[in-house]
């Protein structure tokens, strides 16, 4: 009897479908894990094969006929169809859009799963030196000789769009000059332009009793939680571990909030280890992104630095998981599948019996509670490396003071002292833009996005007003819409601001500002990085892409212009927020031997969540905000589930959610708690309206049942078919 393909086609259903083998299928070709063409409907789709069935769910004659299997062997092995399979589980997502969610964009469309060279930039002939002086007139062409001149057997052609310069057009001069070529490396990574290979630092004994604890591990699933003061060397443990894992033959994923942190990252790695280094996130190219997956998945890369979406990569020989930053919100995804990679992270070590490693200075509060209650294993750094000295922090009381764009005379004396001692200084201020509000100073008048309920916000550098939740746009007006006066005023503070301010304050000192806006272009991060550790940049101005993970030896002073903003919230996870974005950003100040300070501007200096962390440090701020939650039945002693719907119409999503709210109430009982629904608190966004639903409960198992056992009915509603709706299981963000 032929068998029958159970396959996972990228669909908002909750279910695999059934179809017959293509005619003259061999049933050695029919191995789970291989992608499947198949007709769906009136298209042909991609599909992933997640087993085999005797018997169909339908009657055999109304199966249709699989239109061919595209690969000879499985991407995707039986312990990743697994861990794909738990995650829509545990998500209640559907299992095809869950399986396109481990797959390369080009994978997903069918492309071949064949090993792609990345393109070299190579020299066309051997006297480069007579090569540049024949490029004098064209200062970009003698640039890229240069650069060949260093790496003779050729530049990656994503090294090259790493310059934040136009080298395309250099490049093509060369080539029609003779003097260079393009070809194609086979190589998983670019050997020549790897750095030499670089010892081991020597370790303090906290290092290295975390480094023992978990060697003692390999092999056996054991979650650590290693909890690093900031500057307390928790990267060197990294390194020596993946020295570990490599040594016995597997390979490892290092896992990262953020893009910006992966080029530093992989610096490090690349200089330590002479294998390749395989990078995957959202800023390269696809093909880049289909190289990377295909050497991991064939154990031609031993090392992956990725961020969330490299969760789910396949990896031949994986010895061992690591996320730095373990707290970070970036692990979670926030549309589609709306996954948390720490936790995903956690069952995948735990399906491979492996260990894993999740690092933070501030960890979660849901971590914290893992340890307590005997899942992770507590690892500490107690101490800076080196033996450098933790900052001091100075509260200001700016209640009366007169602020210069935000920022205090006293603050601007810090900072004056700082720049004549030959030191930096950090300024933390936590929106990009010039201005979140444009208003008018007549009427009262303020500039709103069209499709949101938000502001625009004020971008003075090219002139605009942009939306940051829908990237609506326009150019800066220059008088009021409702009254017609010209007296338009830009309220509140961006990085744009501040830095225009300090330019006016020190105008012999350099400030650069480095947020979302300023980094846009591939490589300028990595510049203005370049430029910090060179000492060419006296201030520096940013958001929280400064907060994480950065080492720069010359900070002394960090500034946070305003830490009032996260203290007074209706968000019951702002204080946790608000501490560890405090203790990151100060973590920049004062590393190696200098001493560093933490400079608070805030109006409200008798805070308590202040005074627990100066004075007790993140780990008393977590105990304290630990009690609390526990008393107030909040995560993590609680279990959610967010419903969110929206329509076009506001009457739509509400219907739907009451509805819901109904078939759960007839069936619950006092241990699952159904709050709403209500209207988001952005109840308008991008053109939608939004309404959401709360399922609390003490009870994981109970809370899951209840979704599961409701999940059929929800499908068949009519106000279903009326509205975009989706389940955010954990949520990190309910408002």
């Amino acid at each position: 009897m032929t068998k029958i393909l159970k396959v996972a086609v990228s669909v908002p259903l909750r279910r695999l479908f059934d179809y017959v083998p293509p005619a003259g299928t061999d049933a050695a070709d029919l191995k789970p894990g291989v992608r499947v063409e198949v007709p769906f409907g009136r298209r042909r789709k991609f599909g992933m094969l997640m087993g085999l069935a005797d018997e169909p769910e339908v009657d055999r004659g109304r199966l249709k006929e699989a239109s061919a299997i595209l690969d000879s062997e499985p991407l995707l092995s039986p312990d990743d169809l697994r861990l794909l399979s738990w995650a829509s589980r545990y998500y209640h997502h559907p299992i095809g859009e869950v399986v396109a969610a481990a797959l390369t964009v080009l994978l997903r469309k069918g492309s071949a799963a064949e090993w792609a060279g990345e393109r070299l930039l190579r020299p066309s002939t051997e006297d480069l030196a007579s090569a540049e002086q024949a490029c004098a007139r064209a200062p970009r062409q003698a640039a890229l000789i240069r650069l060949l001149r260093e790496h003779p057997n050729g530049v990656p052609h994503s090294r090259l769009g790493e310059l934040d310069w136009d080298w395309r057009s250099a490049a093509e001069g060369l080539i029609r000059k003779g003097l260079a070529s393009w070809c194609e490396n086979r190589e998983a990574d670019a050997p020549a332009c790897h750095s030499a290979v670089s010892p081991p630092f020597t370790l303090n004994p906290d290092q290295q009793e975390a480094i023992a604890a978990v060697r003692a591990a390999l092999g056996a699933y054991t979650a650590f939680l290693l909890e690093g003061v900031t500057g307390s060397g928790k990267t060197e443990v990294y390194l020596q571990l993946t020295q570990e894992v490599l040594a016995r033959g597997g390979q490892i994923m290092i896992l990262l909030p953020e893009i910006n942190l992966t080029p530093q990252l992989q610096a490090r790695f690349r200089s330590r280890f002479s294998v390749p280094v395989a990078i995957f996130h959202s800023g390269l190219t696809e093909a880049e992104r289909r190289r990377s997956w295909l050497g991991m998945q064939r154990g031609e890369v031993s090392i992956l630095l990725g961020t969330r979406s490299a969760v789910f990569m396949p990896v031949k020989s994986l010895g061992m998981i690591i996320l730095d930053e373990e707290h970070d919100t970036s692990f979670k995804q926030q549309d589609g599948f709306r996954f948390s990679a720490r936790d995903v992270a956690v069952m995948r070590a735990r399906l491979l019996d492996i260990p894993v490693v999740l690092g933070s200075a501030t960890p979660s509060l849901e971590s914290v509670y893992n340890v307590s209650q005997g899942r992770y294993r507590h690892l500490r750094l107690p101490h800076r490396a080196g033996g450098a000295a933790q900052p001091g922090f100075r509260l200001l009381d700016i209640r009366g003071h007169r602020l210069r764009e935000g920022l205090s005379p006293a603050l601007i004396a810090y900072i004056a002292e700082t720049l004549a001692r030959g030191e930096q200084a950090l300024l933390f201020v936590n929106r990009r833009g010039f201005a979140p509000t444009l208003t008018c100073h007549a009427c009262g008048w303020v500039a709103r996005c069209r499709r949101c309920d938000a502001n625009l916000v004020v971008h003075a550098g090219d002139h605009r007003l942009r939306c940051h939740h829908c990237g609506f746009e326009q150019s800066l007006v220059g008088s009021c819409s409702g009254c017609g006066s010209e007296d338009l005023r830009p309220l509140g503070l961006g990085t744009e601001r501040v830095e225009k301010a300090l330019g006016e304050i020190f105008p012999g000192a350099r400030a650069v500002r480095i947020d979302r806006d300023s980094t846009r272009r591939k490589g300028r991060l990595e510049a203005l990085l370049n430029d910090i550790h060179e000492g060419r940049v006296d201030i520096l101005i940013g958001t929280q892409m400064l907060a994480k993970g950065h080492h720069f030896p010359r900070v002394t002073l960090v500034g946070i212009t305003d830490v009032d903003s996260g203290l007074y919230s209706t968000d019951f996870r702002s204080g946790e927020r608000t501490a560890q974005l405090v203790t990151q950003v100060a973590g920049r100040a004062g590393r190696e031997e200098r001493m560093g300070t933490v400079v608070l501007q805030t109006r409200h200096p008798g805070h308590p969540l202040l005074h627990v962390l100066i004075r007790e440090g993140y780990s008393g701020f977590a105990k304290a905000c630990s009690e609390e939650r526990r008393a107030a039945l909040l995560p993590p002693f609680a279990y959610q589930a967010l419903w969110r719907a929206e329509a076009s119409d506001i009457e739509a999503p509400r219907r739907f959610l009451e509805r819901v709210a109904n078939l759960a109430n007839q069936r619950t009982s006092r241990d699952l708690q159904v709050l709403g629904p209500v209207p988001a608190p952005m109840a308008r966004r991008a053109g939608r309206q939004r309404y959401q639903l709360l399922f609390q409960s003490g009870l994981r198992n109970l809370l899951h049942g209840n979704i599961e056992a409701l999940l059929p009915r929800i499908s068949e509603l009519d106000e279903a078919k009326r509205v975009r709706w989706s389940i955010d299981i954990d949520p990190i963000d309910l408002y």
